[in-house]
């Protein structure tokens, strides 16, 4: 081994401790590197990398087969733009109800009318993957389309309407990235599901050359009609609507997952600098001893480079180890959240990170050991063996001591004419020794403050966004009509139903709401009117701008319809039902997702007041100390004559909001982890550099208990600070990142819902700076409080 070789590997040996925080330190930067880079391009266009991998299908058609013969069908695939084709697959489209051993829904509910195709998991198009359970081995089982499902794996569905009455259980959920079908089973099950009479249709997968809009797919529509004798293609579905569905999904993701990548990435450079500088600086006086023994500045730039690369090589790999196994859990989720993307790190991500953290690990070990490396071989091993203070002094001469380190000089007496033990004086007093170091520090941990902050934000505001957009599902207990559809109910005596509920112990609060029969003249078909009647203060609706509906006269739409219709708060609309009309104005914009209107039904009464009443429904609020499955069943036994019934209210899991606060909670981890990591490095240093002080201090009667607060009390401040600090810039993130990401979803942000920063939740995060630089420190405090005064003494 030569000269250069031995100086490397010495180097690395000596200082252990330093070394071990060094690898820690660049691997937790580069695991949360390649997460939040992997996370951002799992959210670039997951549909089309699914959609590519799946061989989606651009137009999903069913044919009656007694209308077209089967080579007509197949000469369909030659029409114009038909660029592929799958099919024939036999098809039946039906109503089940819920089995015996289902118990959501209850057993015997009407399940929605659903399309179930006879075909193989795998094909030539449209490849299903299995998201829970499994495929189906033969009859008698059913796949579900994943996230449309109505029915959880394990339970079954009932056709008590077919001979035999066949029943097929749920095996599995499947992702279709053309949602090509509601349920899937095995071909030789569709003959037992098709009604006497009757023929199964057939089902054909296409794609187009040109299917990149609603107009062109409408064309090839139209081209796959014409083809075919008129009346044979009797349902056509689009792949359009899954696209835009998975693309607003995953734009809800980009904003805070970019936010918490450049967080991520600026801690990652700052600490990884600061520990590689601070190792450098450290050695000034071996570099000296280097010097004396002939080592040229560019050998001594190079060995210290070395001793820097190879710890950082090593925390390289066992972060891009680290970051790829993380992936699979967190990706997993985001897999799910999106409907598609990656399910692991791409290898150029491993790559860039890789070869990014090792070029910030040379550019930062590098500047300092080519300044140590032109310093006088005297110089070098002076500097080495003074103070931190002095050896400033020694490199900057008297114009250094002129300038900022009077100034530091002059605080440093300030600090220590503070009305407060010695200890803790010379503690708050210790960043100034190296205050470039300690300014680096505190800002990785004003990063991590902010992440943590903006995790927080997060968290509260989209707890608070769920609640406003499932506020339609309000209420500790609901009475509605019941799912099984065995007692269809074409009158609701609403004034009954309400007697019954204010009458009943427990009642606090409560409203109605149902699907008017009226509509918005000049308005979309797909624009929903739901009339209220009762107090809905407590609904739990969020408004965006305006406010609520007060009686007739008013109405409150959500942003779709605004933007469907360019509407906006303010403007007066015509509600109409059968030739009669209304004006109502617009007072606000309501938090959902649909396109609706919301009014009270005092609205409607120029109009007949018409409601589709088998929809209504009466959300309760309890008092205090109710039980709600009590209490429904007791008023489930008043309003089940009526043809209702009372079941108590469900809270609604959103997978979106999941698996953001998910996420955002591992990458708050990780950099909360590498500020940790970076606050201990620098205390580390600083009492390496002051230990032969600390050997004085010890030898003058300072005791292991002041030891442990003189080292703790020398990052308060700098914590402190970094709380003040990170907290705003936290709060300022979060602040944009919630409306791009309500943007994305298509609906506008209530100020209830970025207003979460109250001052019990920004106390504590301004404090966490402190608590996090606090945790940093406890290793090199406990360190210190533990090394015998005659070790410290002896210390170079």
């Amino acid at each position: 081994m030569n000269a250069m070789g031995k100086v490397v590997r010495a180097g690395v040996g000596r200082k252990r401790v330093q070394t071990l925080v060094m690898v820690l330190t660049t691997m937790m930067s580069v695991t949360a590197c390649i997460l939040a880079l992997g996370l951002v391009v799992a959210a670039q266009g997951p549909y089309e990398r699914a959609f590519t991998d799946q061989r989606g299908a651009h137009l999903n058609v069913l044919y009656d087969r007694t209308k077209a013969s089967p080579a007509q069908l197949a000469a369909a695939a030659h029409a114009p733009g038909v660029t592929a084709s799958a099919g024939p697959y036999p098809a039946v489209t039906l109503q089940p109800r819920a089995g015996q051993d289902t118990r959501i829904p209850p057993a015997g509910s009407l399940l929605p009318p659903m399309t179930l195709v006879g075909r193989a998991q795998d094909g030539p198009m449209d490849d299903l993957r299995i998201t829970m359970g499994r495929w189906i081995a033969g009859p008698g089982e059913v796949v579900f389309l994943n996230g449309h499902s109505p029915l959880a794996v394990g339970d079954s569905a009932q056709f008590p309407e077919l001979p035999g009455q066949p029943t097929l259980k749920v095996v599995g959920l499947a992702d279709s990235v053309s949602w090509s079908a509601d349920g899937w089973v095995a071909p030789e099950q569709v003959a037992g599901l098709t009604a006497p009479g009757t023929t199964p249709a057939a089902q054909y997968l296409y794609r187009f050359a040109h299917a990149g809009s609603d107009a062109e797919v409408e064309a090839d529509h139209a081209a796959i009609a014409a083809a075919v004798p008129g009346g044979a293609l009797t349902k056509a579905t689009s792949y359009r609507a899954a696209r835009e569905e998975a693309n607003r999904t995953a734009s809800t993701f980009v904003p805070f997952v970019t936010a918490f990548g450049v967080l991520g990435l600026a801690m990652s450079v700052l600490i990884i600098g600061v520990v590689v500088g601070g190792a450098v600086s450290a050695a000034t006086r071996r570099i000296g001893i280097l010097k004396s023994l002939g080592f040229t500045p560019a050998q001594v730039a190079r060995a210290y480079v070395g001793q820097a690369l190879i710890p950082a090589g090593i925390g390289t790999a066992l972060g891009v180890l680290g970051g790829n196994l993380l992936s699979v859990p967190v990706l997993g989720m985001a897999h799910k959240a999106l409907r598609g993307g990656l399910l692991g790190i791409p290898l150029w991500v491993d790559v860039v990170v890789a070869v990014a953290a090792l070029g910030a690990v040379v550019g930062t070990s590098l500047v300092p050991a080519l300044r140590a490396g032109r310093l006088r071989t005297v110089e070098a091993l002076a500097v080495g063996r003074t103070a931190p203070g002095a050896r400033r002094a020694a490199a900057g001469g008297a114009a250094g001591r002129a300038g900022v380190a009077g100034l530091l000089s002059g605080v440093r007496d300030a600090i220590g004419r503070l009305p407060v033990p010695r200890a803790l004086s010379l503690g708050l007093a210790s960043p100034l020794n190296r205050p470039g170091r300690s300014a680096t520090t505190a800002a990785a941990v004003v990063l991590g403050t902010a992440g943590v902050t903006l995790c927080v934000g997060l968290t509260l505001s989209l707890g608070s966004l769920q609640d406003g957009l499932t506020a339609d599902r309000a209420g500790k207990v609901l009475v509605q009509v019941p799912f099984d559809g065995s007692a269809p109910v074409d009158h609701v005596d609403e004034a009954a139903v309400a007697k019954a509920i204010e009458s009943r112990p427990g009642t606090r609060a409560w409203y109605s709401s149902a699907p008017a029969a009226a509509t918005v003249a000049g308005s979309t078909d797909r624009s929903e009117l739901v009339a209220f009647t009762g107090d809905t203060s407590w609904s739990g609706f969020q408004m965006v701008t305006g406010r609520w509906f007060h009686g007739a006269g008013e109405t409150v739409a959500s942003a779709a319809f605004l933007r469907a219709n360019q509407l906006k708060v303010g403007d007066t609309v015509t509600l109409a039902d059968h030739g009669r009309t209304t004006p109502a104005r617009i007072t606000g914009e309501v938090m959902t997702t649909q396109d609706v209107v919301f009014l009270d039904r005092a609205a409607l009464e120029p109009l007949g007041g018409a409601v589709h009443a088998e929809a209504v429904s009466f959300h309760i609020d309890l008092t205090a100390g109710t039980d709600a499955v009590s209490y429904a069943d007791g008023l489930d036994a008043v309003v089940k004559p009526m043809g209702l019934s009372a079941d108590p209210g469900e809270a609604h899991i959103n997978i979106v909001v999941l698996a953001v606060n998910t996420l955002a909670g591992t990458l708050t981890l990780l950099l909360s982890a590498v500020a940790g990591l970076g606050v201990l490095n620098t205390v580390l240093l600083d009492t390496r550099d002051r230990v032969h002080d600390l050997g004085v201090l010890k030898a003058l009667g300072m005791s292991p208990r002041q030891t442990v607060g003189m080292v703790l009390t020398s990052v308060c401040g700098s914590g402190l600070l970094a709380g003040l600090v990170g907290v705003p810039i936290g709060v300022g993130v979060h602040h944009l990142v919630m409306p791009a990401m309500a943007r994305a979803a298509g609906i506008g942000v209530p100020d209830a819902d970025l207003t979460v920063f109250a001052p019990s939740v920004v106390g504590p995060l301004i404090f966490g700076g402190v608590a996090l630089a606090l945790l940093g420190a406890l290793l090199p405090a406990t360190w210190a409080a533990r090394t015998w005064t005659v070790t410290a003494l002896r210390t170079e």
